[in-house]
């Protein structure tokens, strides 16, 4: 039996989406912890096989103190070796983690909807199969952190995915949105649509019917590899046991 996948939300009603979709299609449990209602992170990953902390309307900057101790908090998974995945806010908090800067850009541009992105070569060797363009959703951005391996890189802001040692992973975009939850977000979250370089409601949708299919194929290889990385943390840990 796999152990179960650890996932931080950062909203009271939000959930792991399509991530959340995957994972228990193939048999893991989600252990889902909301640290800014409460819940306590664990104090090892010895009782879990991965984790992923998801995005939210907050900044990594932000001085609540859930924020700083979901950062700190992040050098668990680190030390231990354990497979950890952070996307959108959960990237920021990882690249601060690990000493890198998280601001807004320099010319308060946005990208809210969709925008393209480059795979690099150390991207393709992970995963050979990526999408022309990702779902956004942020206002700030980060730098690649140190020691860290540039997997992919857009225009606006050029660092889009990267990998640290072996099983620390972030990612800037939002391959976990649902059509519903993209209803949701563009309604509720109305106001970032009228920020510099943002995408109008109708682009939301008009685009996802075009590169939807491709984020969802990424979505699918690239977690397989997370997931072997979890596996094998798994077996590391039975043989330890």
């Amino acid at each position: 039996m796999t152990a179960p996948i650890l996932i931080v939300l950062h909203q009271e009603h939000s959930t792991p989406g399509r991530v959340g979709n995957y994972l228990t299609r193939r048999g893991y449990t989600l252990d889902i912890r909301r640290p800014r209602f409460g819940d306590p992170l664990p104090e090892t990953m010895a009782g879990h096989g991965g984790a992923i902390i998801f995005g939210g309307p907050q900044s990594a900057n932000d001085p609540d103190d859930y924020i700083r101790r979901e950062i700190d908090w992040i050098n668990v998974p680190l030390k231990e070796d354990k497979p950890f995945l952070g996307i959108c806010l959960g990237a920021q908090m990882l690249a601060l983690t690990l000493g890198g800067k998280v601001d807004f850009h320099a010319e308060g541009q946005v990208e809210v909807g969709y925008y393209p992105i480059r795979p690099t070569a150390e991207g393709r060797s992970i995963c050979e199969i990526w999408p022309d363009h990702v779902y956004q959703w942020h206002r700030e951005g980060f730098d690649l952190p140190p020691a860290s391996t540039l997997l992919a890189e857009g225009d606006t802001f050029p660092c889009q995915a990267f990998r640290h040692g072996r099983r620390a992973f972030g990612i800037q975009f939002h391959p976990e949105v649902t059509h519903k939850m993209m209803c949701k977000w563009t309604i509720t979250g109305a106001h970032r649509m009228e920020l510099p370089g943002a995408k109008q409601r109708m682009a939301h949708y008009e685009d996802r019917w075009v590169y939807d299919y491709g984020m969802q194929n990424w979505l699918s290889h690239f977690l397989d590899h997370w997931l072997r990385k979890a596996d094998e943390a798994d077996a590391e840990l039975k043989l330890t046991a």
